[in-house]
Parts: C-alpha cells; structure tokens; sequence
C-alpha cells in the first residue's frame, strides 16, 4: 500500500506539473496570450461557463493552432520516457534507451525511402505509415537475430541492436545522398520536429497510453530482472516470456512516438534518469513518474523550440539539454550500473 501511496502522490503533483506546462506553452506564441485566459479556455469544457470570457480569436488559437502540437508533444514524450525505462531494465544498463534495439534507425529508413522515393513503396505507405513499418520490422529481425534456442540472451540482443543500426544508418546515408529536392524535408524529420500537428498524429501517438497500461502490471517483474534472470527465474518470473512482452510492447511504443515525430533523442535517456535519482528505482513509482516527466519535459523543450525569431526541431532542443545534462551525471557519478 505504501508503494501504491508513493506512486499516486509523485503521479499527481506530476501531473500538475505537466498541466502547468501545457497551459504556459499554450500562452506563448506570436500571439501573446495570458495564462489565466487559457486556463479558462482549457477548463471550459469540463466546467461549463468558466471561459464565457475567452474572446473568439484566443479560443481558436488555443484549440486549433496550438493544441494539437501540445498534446503531440506530449503524448510523444511520455512514450519515449516510458520505453525508455522498460529498456533500461530489460538491459539493466543506464545507457539504454528506446532505440537501442534499432526501432529508431528502422522508422528512419521507412521515413526517409518514403520521401525520397514513395512511388517504390508497398502498398501506398505515406511517411508515417512507412515510419511506423520499418521500426517494427527493424525490432521484430533485431529479435530474430538474437534469439536462439528459445532464449534471447540480453548481451545478444544490444550487440544484434547495435549492428543492425549501423547498417541502417549506412542506408539512411545512402538515401540522403539520392534525396535531391527533399533534402530538406529529410533532414527536418530525422532532427525531430512537431510542426504542423494534427489531432489524427496524437491518435496515433496515442498508442503509448494502451501500451502504458499493459506495461504497468510488470513493474515488479522489471525490479526482480535487475536481481539477473537466474534470480528472476528462481522468484517465479517466466524470464523469456516476460522479455518477449517487454520488448515487443516498448518497441510498439516507441515506434508509434517516432513515427508522427522524428528522431527525438534523450527524451528516453535523461528523463528516467532524472526520476531515478528522485523517486527510486522502484520501478511502480519510477515508470508513472517518468512517463509523466517525459511528457512535461518534451512540452517545455517544444515551447523552447517554437519561442524564438526562427522555429527550430525540437530534437535540438532536447539533445542540447539532454546531453550535457547526462555528462554532468556521468561527472558526478550519479550514472552507475543498475
């Protein structure tokens, strides 16, 4: 029960947090708006009356214009904060993150080969469609290579990961070099970007939530694999099963986040270190806290990235904080085998 406590606790004032997050990075903008006035547009459908004085213009550019980029945002965030955790236990390595197994690189593939040749493509795949495919695929044969005997040694799998992509990113290379025109739109999509968002991109992100959920019932089954399988099998853990379940459930996550978003990096890295350090290493606190970290964090970095004279990806916002936030870890020691 105390664990249940300290999870609902650290998930509620999370929670506000993000809900804080959301309304500032709705205020900011070309077009100024007060907090208080969105706060009062937000709130709106939920408490009938309370935004009678939001003007028309500051309603439409609440919900239609800003919006859908804050809950893309968002829900992006919290699934690579979410995978991120799973992968770091599932390795029981702190260097681990959502695309360690290659999800990334394969979404990339998909995503670049469907901009610079989408007529060659099967089944009319557009860039998301094809996004989503390759990550997928690129997961599913990482899998594949690594297992053998029933078993999937975790030491196989990361060196599977890491050699699959690096042949994709030799791929992805060559690609660019074929882009022509689409150069650009190439480069922007694997810098990461959340431009142009649109409530059928936070549907499909939204897979995260469903994932989430099946994935929260295992938090006590990712504590017991840091004990090592042996340990896990002797606890009563089914330690192939559960890795199976795991893997396949992050990767769909972070393959769902990817696909409507780019290449974001960090996200998945720092966040559940971040919330580590806070919260514990129990991973029914630590996985809620850091899905919801992750997503307050990816509306701030996004907010950055739009606020200036000229819009930048928001994976360069990240990968600015993130980076050297993780050497100063490193530095201090607070990064260390799980």
């Amino acid at each position: 029960m105390r664990t249940a406590v300290r999870a609902g606790l650290w998930s509620g004032g999370l929670l506000a947090v993000l809900a804080g997050a959301v309304v500032v990075s709705a205020a900011i903008g070309p077009a100024s708006i007060p907090p208080g006035t969105v706060a009062r547009a937000l709130l709106d459908p939920l408490v009938p009356g309370v935004g009678a004085a939001v003007t028309r213009p500051h309603h439409t550019i609440v919900f239609t214009v800003r919006l859908p980029r804050i809950a893309l945002a968002a829900v992006v965030g919290f699934a690579l904060a979410t995978a991120g955790v799973v992968m770091q236990g599932f390795f029981r390595n702190p260097m681990a993150d959502p695309s360690i197994v290659g999800v990334s690189s394969g979404a990339a593939v998909g995503a670049v080969a469907a901009i610079v040749a989408p007529l060659a493509l099967p089944f009319g795949l557009g860039v998301q469609g094809a996004a989503f495919a390759g990550a997928l695929l690129t997961a599913f044969g990482v899998y594949l290579l690594a297992s053998e005997g029933g078993r999937t040694p975790v030491a196989t799998l990361l060196l599977a990961g890491i050699a699959v992509q690096t042949l994709l990113g030799a791929v992805v290379s060559y690609l660019l070099l074929h882009s022509g025109e689409s150069l650009r739109q190439v480069v922007y999509w694997l810098m990461g970007n959340l431009s142009n968002a649109t409530w059928s991109d936070v549907a499909v992100a939204a897979v995260a939530i469903p994932g989430f959920l099946v994935l929260l019932p295992f938090s006590r089954d990712l504590d017991v694999l840091l004990l090592g399988e042996a340990d896990a099998h002797s606890l009563g853990i089914e330690v192939e099963r559960t890795k199976r379940l795991l893997l396949a459930v992050a990767s769909v996550v972070t393959a769902a986040a990817v696909a409507v978003s780019g290449v974001i990096g960090f996200v998945g890295l720092v966040v559940p270190h971040i919330l580590r350090l806070v919260v514990g290493p129990d991973h029914r606190v630590l996985l809620p806290a850091s899905a919801l970290g992750g997503a307050t964090f990816l509306v701030l970095s996004d907010t950055v990235a739009r606020a200036g004279p000229a819009e930048v990806p928001v994976g360069i916002v990240t990968a600015a904080v993130g980076a050297p936030f993780f050497l100063y870890l490193l530095r201090t020691r607070e990064v260390h085998a799980l």
